[in-house]
């Protein structure tokens, strides 16, 4: 069963750790994050982005098939579906789907815009018992369309957004998708202490989690970071296990070309990935 984010994320800010955000791409993506999540009795995120749901055939069948697996696999810990940089139709749409959570990205759009959009969308997820995550400021370089150039958060814009009534907020602060290039100069611990200062309890996210250095997610965690997504990493982990099995020539022996023996070191590397990041987010074992 679908949980909103809500109460997992309260608890990850009174107990001083992150639950991840893990996005999917396919069945083998979703089943990997689920089966590490459940053996490391941790609370998960799943994140769906428009361009993978897409890909997926759409939302209700990334709906279906995620609440059918939870149910098939016997999964105990709490599982929230996010939609992930939604836009305001996106949002609709997956609240129809059976989505239990979604991200409005209105960074895009001017402050005034982002506030009316974001306070219908408040109404409207708390009606259903949906959570909500809102973005002010930009996360840098592009991840599935979505391009942002960085911009830190105003904390001020941060409040504003917040007092709104939305479960958790993504505040910019030097993150970006993908992978970091060499001259990144580190997240602002002084914008997310800003912006945590006004915010209170309201539970932080930090985008672009792949390729931040452990000491650094430990401090943005310590400052209310309560939720922390990764894409790239599961991604890159996937590709360089499945280069190996087909580089080794492991394809062309027996049935090695079966789908399910192909895909299955990348799917065992996801999992391995997943773990490693519910560790160092310290939400292990936070479902029991």
């Amino acid at each position: 069963m679908l949980v909103s984010a809500k109460e997992m994320l309260e608890k990850a800010v009174e107990g001083h750790y992150a639950v991840g955000q893990f996005n999917i791409n396919n069945l083998e993506w979703t089943r990997s994050a689920l089966l590490a999540a459940e053996e490391a009795k941790s609370p998960i995120i799943l994140g769906v982005s428009e361009g993978a749901g897409k890909w997926m055939t759409g939302f209700k069948t990334v709906s279906a098939m995620v609440q059918a697996m939870i149910e098939e696999l016997n999964i105990t810990v709490p599982v929230a579906l996010h939609l992930d940089h939604g836009t305001y139709e996106g949002c609709y749409k997956c609240i129809e789907a059976g989505f239990s959570s979604i991200m409005f990205d209105g960074s895009h759009y001017p402050i005034e815009e982002n506030i009316e959009k974001t306070r219908e969308l408040v109404k409207v997820c708390n009606e259903k018992g949906i959570s909500l995550e809102a973005e002010v400021g930009s996360i840098g370089g592009e991840e599935d369309g979505v391009v942002g150039m960085g911009e830190c958060a105003d904390p001020k814009e941060c409040k504003m957004i917040a007092d709104l009534g939305v479960t958790m907020l993504a505040a910019g602060i030097g993150n970006i998708h993908g992978k970091y290039p060499a001259n990144w100069q580190g997240l602002s611990f002084e914008t997310l202490d800003a912006v945590q200062q006004l915010t209170g309890k309201l539970p932080l996210v930090l985008h672009g989690g792949t390729g931040i250095p452990d000491d650094m997610i430990k401090k943005a965690i310590s400052l209310g970071v309560a939720k922390i997504n990764v894409n790239t990493e599961c991604q890159l982990s996937f590709a360089e296990a499945t280069r190996k099995y087909i580089e080794a020539g492991k394809d062309l022996e027996g049935k090695g070309y079966d789908p399910r023996k192909l895909l299955k070191p990348g799917a065992d590397a996801i999992i391995e990935t997943v773990k490693e990041k519910m560790e160092l987010f310290g939400s292990v074992g936070k479902a029991e």
